[in-house]
C-alpha cells in the first residue's frame, strides 16, 4: 500500500487529503482554520489531528505534498511597455504562475509607482517590455528605476532580448536578485509564458515559503510548496487534455470562489465559433487563469457588495435579505462560519455574484463593425461558448444546498449578448477539494490523478 498526504494551506482553511494510490481512493479528508496570524503549522497540526481520528495513527504516508495561498498567496507586479500588449502578456504570466497581481504598470516607471511597489510587500516583480528587436529604452529605464529603489523582491526579466546585457549589468551592480527568462512576447501578439512561469514557480519554492512563515511545514514536504492556484491550474489542464493512456474531458471551465479571491480557469483554444468573427489582440493561452481580488467571501466581501446594483440590493431587501449587513458581517469577521438558513442564503447570493462577475471578466467579447460585406465581429479573448464542463469549487460552493444555481450565473445571458460565455455545459462539483490535491499528485502520478478527478467530481 502506498499513501500520500496532500495539503492545501488556504487563506481561510488548511485542507488535508489522504490518498491510497493502489486503490486510487481518498482515504479521508480534514480541515482546520489556517492560523496565518500566528503560525500556520498550528492549523496544519489541528487538521492532521482531525484526520488521524478518522484514519488512525498506524497509517504511514510515503510522501507529503503541499500547496499554499496563505497570507494572500504569491503577490506580484507585472511591468510592461504597452498596456494591451507586453503589459498584458506579463500579467497573464503572473496569473498562470498562480500569483495574485497586485499592480500592473506600463511605459516608463515613475517614482510614485516605485513607491507603490515598495509599499505593497511584493514577492516577485516580472519586468517585461518590447518584442525582440523592438523598443528597449523603456525596459532599460524601468530596470534602472528598480535598481535605484529600496525594493528587495526578486526581479524576473522577460522582455526584449536585445536589452538583456544592459539590464543584467544594471541589476547586478545594484545588488538585486534577478533572473533572465525568454521574452513573454517575442513577436507582436505572440504569447510565450512557459519560461517565465517556471522561473516564478522556482523562486516561490526557494524564497517565498520562508517569507510566509511556513518554513516548518516545508521540512515535512520534500518537494517544496507551490502556489495553490498553480496546483489547480495543473489539475484543470490535465483533466482537459488527458494523458497518453487516459482521455481528458475536452474544453472545461472552473470557478474557485474563495475567501479572498474568485479565480476562473478555462482550458481550450477559444477560437471563434461564429463564421463572421475574427480574432483581435494578444493570443490567448490554452490554459488561462484570471483572479479577481475584489471578489471574495470574507476578505473581499465588500468588493462583492460593490458589484450589486441599487436595484439588486433593493430586490434582496424585499426578500428579507440585507446583503449590505451580510457583506459587512463577513468582512469584519474573516473566520465567520455560516450556521443559520439566512447565512447560507446570503452566501449563495454572494457566491452567485462572484461567479457572474468573474466569468464576465474572463471570457472573450465580440465587437461588431459594419463592412460592405455586412456586420463583422472582432473577437477579443476566448470564445468559451462550447465549453463541455463547468466545475465549481471553493468552500461556499461546496457547502451550498444548491451549488448548480450558483454556477448557472456563468451561463450566456440575454443581458450580456456580446460576452462569449458557456451556453450549455455539464456542471460538476469539486465536493472533496480533489482539484488542488490532484494537481499536487499529478507531478508524480498523472494517470492516477486524472482517474481520481473523474471519479470524485460530482455531476450536478
Amino acid at each position: 500500500m502506498k499513501n500520500y498526504l496532500l495539503v492545501d494551506i488556504g487563506s481561510t482553511f488548511t485542507k488535508l487529503t489522504a490518498v491510497d494510490l493502489e486503490k486510487e481512493e481518498i482515504i479521508a479528508t480534514a480541515k482546520a482554520i489556517t492560523t496565518v496570524e500566528k503560525d500556520v503549522l498550528i492549523g496544519y497540526e489541528r487538521a492532521l489531528g482531525k484526520l488521524r481520528k478518522k484514519i488512525g495513527e498506524e497509517i504511514i504516508f510515503d510522501k507529503v505534498k503541499a500547496c499554499s495561498s496563505a497570507a494572500g498567496g504569491l503577490k506580484m507586479v507585472a511591468i510592461g511597455l504597452v498596456e494591451a500588449l507586453t503589459t498584458e502578456a506579463a500579467r497573464r504570466v503572473c496569473l498562470g504562475a498562480g500569483a495574485k497581481v497586485e499592480l500592473v504598470l506600463s511605459h516608463n516607471l515613475n517614482q510614485h509607482e516605485i513607491k507603490q511597489i515598495e509599499d505593497k510587500n511584493i514577492d516577485i516583480i516580472l519586468l517585461a517590455g518590447g518584442a525582440n528587436g523592438g523598443n528597449k529604452k523603456t525596459v532599460i529605464h524601468n530596470a534602472q528605476q528598480l535598481a535605484q529603489s529600496k525594493i528587495t523582491a526578486p526581479i524576473v526579466f522577460a522582455g526584449n532580448k536585445d536589452a538583456t546585457d544592459e539590464i543584467e549589468v544594471i541589476l547586478s551592480e545594484a545588488g538585486k536578485e534577478y533572473y533572465v527568462c525568454e521574452n513573454v512576447m517575442p513577436r507582436l501578439n505572440v504569447l510565450n509564458i512557459q519560461s517565465a512561469k517556471q522561473q516564478i514557480k522556482d523562486i516561490f519554492v526557494k524564497n517565498i515559503v520562508e517569507a510566509k512563515g511556513i518554513k516548518k511545514i516545508e521540512k515535512i514536504v520534500k518537494d517544496g510548496i507551490i502556489p495553490t492556484p498553480n496546483a489547480v491550474l495543473t489539475a484543470a489542464e490535465l483533466l482537459s487534455t488527458g494523458t497518453e493512456t487516459e482521455t481528458g474531458l475536452g474544453d472545461i471551465m472552473l470557478a474557485d470562489v474563495g475567501g479572498a479571491t474568485t479565480d476562473v480557469y478555462s482550458m481550450g483554444e477559444g477560437l471563434p465559433t461564429q463564421m463572421n468573427a475574427i480574432l483581435s489582440g494578444l493570443e490567448e493561452p490554452y490554459a488561462k487563469r484570471t483572479v479577481e481580488g475584489d471578489l471574495g467571501m470574507r476578505y473581499s466581501s465588500l468588493g462583492i457588495l460593490d458589484a450589486f446594483t441599487a436595484a439588486e440590493i433593493s430586490h434582496w431587501k424585499s426578500q428579507d435579505v440585507d446583503i449590505v449587513h451580510e457583506a459587512h458581517k463577513r468582512h469584519d469577521d474573516i473566520e465567520f462560519i455560516s450556521e443559520t438558513d439566512m447565512d447560507y442564503v446570503a452566501d449563495d447570493i454572494f457566491a452567485g455574484k462572484c461567479v457572474e462577475v468573474a466569468v464576465s471578466r474572463h471570457v472573450g467579447t465580440l465587437n461588431g463593425v459594419y463592412t460592405p460585406m455586412g456586420v463583422m465581429y472582432y473577437q477579443t479573448g476566448k470564445d468559451l461558448t462550447n465549453t463541455n464542463y463547468f466545475i465549481g469549487t471553493g468552500g461556499v460552493v461546496i457547502s451550498s444546498k444548491d451549488a448548480k444555481a450558483i454556477l448557472k450565473n456563468s451561463l450566456k445571458s440575454p443581458t450580456r449578448p456580446m460576452e462569449l460565455r458557456p451556453q450549455n455545459p455539464i456542471f460538476l462539483l469539486d465536493k472533496t477539494y480533489v482539484l488542488s490535491a490532484m494537481g499536487l499528485l499529478s507531478t508524480d502520478y498523472p494517470d492516477i490523478a486524472l482517474r481520481m478527478m473523474k471519479k470524485y467530481l460530482i455531476e450536478l
